[in-house]
């Protein structure tokens, strides 16, 4: 199994280019279903997440061509409506392909997805939601069973509270609804805006009616396609924190940086020295890292896939840090590396009280998610000696030529077999 070998206490420095964000990717990709049009993707990074949804969309019927960063879709003989455990089971977006197959065939058999192990992430929304559209479904042997006897019929809905997921399956299902859709409570994540964005290219009828409210007029037809996906704003952020933490100076590229001024106003305070200009974003690490107390929360709050990387930087503040989970239960896995590496962070609940001051040391680690394990590299970027990072292929999934772009700016870091 592959594993990184990484030797810290490097500064980096130069310019970084950001990649085609995979959390918008992954929705538009199964939005493709609803179409029986050719499709034309732009700016997909390869990441194993992506390869995973290539291959569900394929054993659904979709024609796919990957050339470079450009995905060619034919979906003029899609016509298969079971999604695989062997295919699901891997990322929990898997369960996006629900809802266009339901809009289109009025049927479909799909399992219960997996991704990184944290917390439950019960689907139950999506399914309460597709209900409301005229869906019976049942659960049996870890599959969703549902149909649209009359077919999908718009209706109002209300989502019990704010989900990623569910908003996106449900945008994507209403639009072969009849009638007009109104959904309320709705994730307002740059990435949803990037699939509404590319739904309505491709012919849908959809209004943002007020800041969490859609409505969705219903087709009956859709049309060719190209469009181009967003950029990754999580990997945007990954290395900015990787800048402050190794009192780097980075110029990320590639990005809009108003979608990530949370971010960039909490580094500011942490001390950080940053500038920005129309698509690029110019940090320069600061050796002295203030204390902040974080909490996570829907956007556009502080977003939980860079919870792991922020508390990296708070372990070098000068005094105690606070910050509270409230996305996901079960995501502090990282906790206990970090500790082992020298850091005092202690957790209850959805709680962690980060006490500062830490002298990252090197150790071999192991990486337990996405987002933990980039987390690790960039504690053992800031550490002396040589760390090893074991089960790196959670990195795969989510982040595109991570060494590389290391590399080119002055990291030491290689990947062993």
């Amino acid at each position: 199994m592959q594993k990184l070998e990484v030797f810290g206490a490097n500064k980096l420095k130069g310019k970084i280019e950001i990649s085609g964000s995979k959390n918008a990717a992954l929705p538009i990709l199964a939005s493709t279903l609803l179409s029986y049009k050719k499709i034309c993707l732009k700016n997909i990074p390869r990441v194993k997440d992506i390869e995973t949804m290539i291959k569900l969309l394929q054993s659904l019927g979709s024609k796919i061509k990957f050339n470079k960063k450009t995905l060619f879709i034919d979906n003029s003989n899609q016509n298969k409506k079971f999604a695989s455990y062997n295919l699901v089971k891997t990322m929990r977006a898997g369960i996006l392909v629900l809802g266009p197959l339901l809009a289109k065939f009025g049927t479909a058999k799909v399992s219960l997805p997996g991704g990184c192990a944290i917390g439950t992430r019960p689907i139950d929304i999506h399914l309460k939601a597709l209900s409301n559209l005229g869906v019976k479904y049942k659960i049996t042997q870890g599959y969703v069973y549902a149909t649209a006897p009359k077919g999908l019929i718009g209706s109002k809905i209300r989502f019990s509270k704010i989900s990623v997921g569910a908003t996106e399956n449900l945008i994507i299902a209403a639009n072969f609804a009849k009638g007009i859709t109104i959904l309320n409570n709705c994730a307002i994540e740059p990435e949803i805006k990037d699939l509404v964005n590319f739904l309505i290219k491709m012919g849908c009828n959809i209004k943002w009616i007020s800041k969490r409210s859609l409505k969705i007029v219903g087709v009956n037809e859709l049309k060719d396609t190209s469009y181009s996906i967003m950029f990754d704003r999580i990997e945007a952020g990954t290395y900015l924190v990787a800048a402050a933490v190794t009192e780097g100076n980075l110029k990320i590229k590639n990005v809009i940086p108003k979608i990530i001024q949370t971010e960039i106003n909490i580094l500011k305070k942490i001390g950080s020295k940053i500038t920005i200009k129309k698509d690029e974003i110019h940090i320069i690490g600061n050796k002295k890292i203030k204390c902040m107390n974080i909490k996570t929360s829907p956007y556009p709050g502080f977003p939980t896939d860079l919870q792991a990387q922020i508390m990296v930087l708070l372990c070098k503040a000068n005094k105690k840090s606070l910050i509270k989970e409230d996305i996901f239960e079960n995501r502090f896995m990282h906790v206990g590396e970090l500790n082992r590496m020298g850091a005092q962070i202690s957790i209850s609940g959805n709680k962690a009280l980060v006490r500062g001051n830490t002298n990252f040391q090197a150790a071999e680690l192991m990486a337990t998610d996405l987002r933990a394990s980039v987390s690790l590299i960039l504690a053992a970027l800031s550490a002396k000696g040589k760390s090893i990072i074991n089960r790196i292929y959670h990195l795969d999934r989510g982040y595109e030529d991570l060494e590389k772009k290391l590399k080119k700016v002055g990291a030491k870091i290689k990947r062993v077999n």
